[in-house]
């Protein structure tokens, strides 16, 4: 399978806002990725950072994900900021987290 996966809120908290140096990683979240990505399936990281500001957070993004011990086929930064976003294979982050929990719970 191919996985695009947020990073802000997602993977790591988004308490502070654009403070992304600050960001604390969700380490459950990404072991659960780097598992997947073990198993042979993409796992593309696509974030707004730096959208709006138009402030690059490449090398500092690339840095807190090699720090985290992040797995990834690809990091895109230039996402677009938007409000809502409607696709009929897309999921919020922690529907994606709270189903895996469910699953575990029915084996």
């Amino acid at each position: 399978m191919i996985y695009y996966v947020d990073i802000d809120g997602t993977i790591c908290d988004q308490e502070l806002g654009r403070h992304y140096s600050l960001s604390k990683p969700y380490k459950e979240r990404i072991e659960h990725f780097n598992e997947l990505f073990d198993q042979g399936h993409e796992i593309h990281y696509w974030t707004a950072r730096g959208q709006q500001s138009k402030i690059d957070y490449t090398e500092l993004t690339k840095q807190q994900l090699q720090d985290w011990g992040v797995k990834y086929t690809s990091l895109k930064l230039g996402k677009p900021h938007y409000d809502l976003w409607i696709d009929d294979k897309s999921r919020n982050a922690n529907m994606y987290f709270e189903q895996i929990e469910l699953d575990k719970e029915w084996k």
